[in-house]
């Protein structure tokens, strides 16, 4: 067998290099044990949206970019083509008008023999008298002259023809290498979009690879402090119940009792019990009787001083009732004589107003005047 060396695509050669060099770093970053996150690492992921964001936008700008310079180059081979059929039209009219000015039918050196072929020119004088230097026709020349020129035709003619036939064939093949041409950019487009994909694909398995990987750390993470949690609600549940059920709290006089010798009462541990006998407890209940009914005692007594008090002040308050009606009276008895002095006032004023009119009107005596003002005053 022999061994075929295939094209090698550089670009994919370099997808495959960042890709694993960006497995490496992932690799690095989450088995080095001094720099993993726990559960959600929200930087990281926050970091990896903007990133992703970032691509998106590079990919945006790339995608428009090839899209401008494949119009470019569309443009380019539109008006290449359109200039290269400008200049050879330009050619033909130029060549055309060489043909007319430069190389006409009637100043080439055989025009006369052409002329009178056709009939156009006669040689008026006899060939007897024509020399050596000026003979046109040779023996044999002027023999099959009207195939001569029709083979001549065809050749023209068939030059023509193949010189066409190239022209067109040279189009063709300009027109086929700009088709290549754009089947070539096409496809390294396509292969561009499907890398992109598949560099999308695979970093879009990687993030759900990651987001597996941190959801399954924060569920460990969150199962081991539960775990922990019941852990030290078992051990505190435990302790409590020890504490609870232990000699201390019940007072088991029990473990506290040591017998002694001598027929003494044994003896209490006060560190580890700290109860009392029945008789001590029976004068604690006699005593709090005793507080109890003293203080209902004084709570009665209380009770009727309480009453006692609110007697004076319903007592005062009537007084001060009495009182204020009292002065109420005594200002209304005052109101009415100062109504009735000033009534008084007002007459007087009154009469000893008309006295004055009525002496300065009648000019009579004063003194019926005020005899008459004293009647009327009484």
């Amino acid at each position: 067998m022999y061994k075929v060396d295939l094209p090698v695509d550089r670009s994919t050669e370099k997808a495959v290099e960042r890709r694993r060099t960006a497995e490496n770093a992932r690799k690095a970053r989450i088995f080095n044990t001094r720099l993993r996150v726990m559960g959600l690492d929200l930087d990281a992921l926050n970091q990896q949206v903007q990133e992703r964001k970032l691509q998106q936008h590079t990919e945006t700008q790339r995608d428009k970019a090839f899209d401008k310079l494949r119009k470019y180059h569309d443009d380019l081979l539109l008006q290449q083509d359109i200039d290269e059929r400008e200049k050879r039209a330009a050619l033909h009219t130029d060549l055309t008008q060489y043909w007319v000015t430069h190389q006409r039918a009637q100043d080439s050196r055989d025009a006369d023999l052409q002329d009178d072929l056709k009939g156009a020119v006669t040689i008026t004088m006899p060939e007897a008298e024509l020399g050596p230097a000026s003979m046109q026709i040779f023996q044999g020349e002027g023999i099959g002259a009207e195939q001569i020129r029709r083979e001549q035709m065809k050749n023209t003619e068939r030059d023509l023809r193949t010189q066409k036939e190239d022209q067109e064939r040279r189009h063709m093949a300009i027109k086929h290498r700009e088709m290549l041409l754009s089947k070539e950019l096409l496809n390294q487009d396509l292969k561009g979009v499907q890398q992109a994909a598949l560099e999308d694909e695979c970093k879009k398995a990687v993030r759900i690879a990651l987001d597996n990987y941190n959801q399954a750390l924060a569920a460990e993470q969150a199962e081991k402090l539960k775990e922990q949690r019941r852990s030290e609600e078992r051990e505190n549940l435990a302790e409590m119940w020890h504490i609870l059920t232990s000699d201390m709290m019940t007072e088991s006089t029990e473990a506290a009792e040591r017998a002694v010798e001598g027929g003494r009462p044994p003896l209490v541990l006060t560190d580890r019990w700290k109860g009392m006998r029945p008789e001590q407890l029976s004068a604690i209940h006699r005593e709090q009787e005793t507080q109890r009914l003293q203080r209902q005692r004084q709570r009665e007594g209380e009770k009727i001083q309480d009453a006692a008090w609110n007697l004076q002040l319903l007592k005062l308050s009537r007084e001060a009732e009495e009182e204020e009606m009292r002065a109420a009276e005594l200002r209304r008895e005052r109101r009415i004589q100062m109504d009735q002095y000033n009534m008084q006032l007002a007459r007087e004023q009154k009469a000893y107003q008309e006295y004055l009119n009525k002496k300065l009107y009648t000019n009579k005596p004063t003194k019926d005047y005020f005899h008459q003002f004293n009647t009327t005053s009484r």
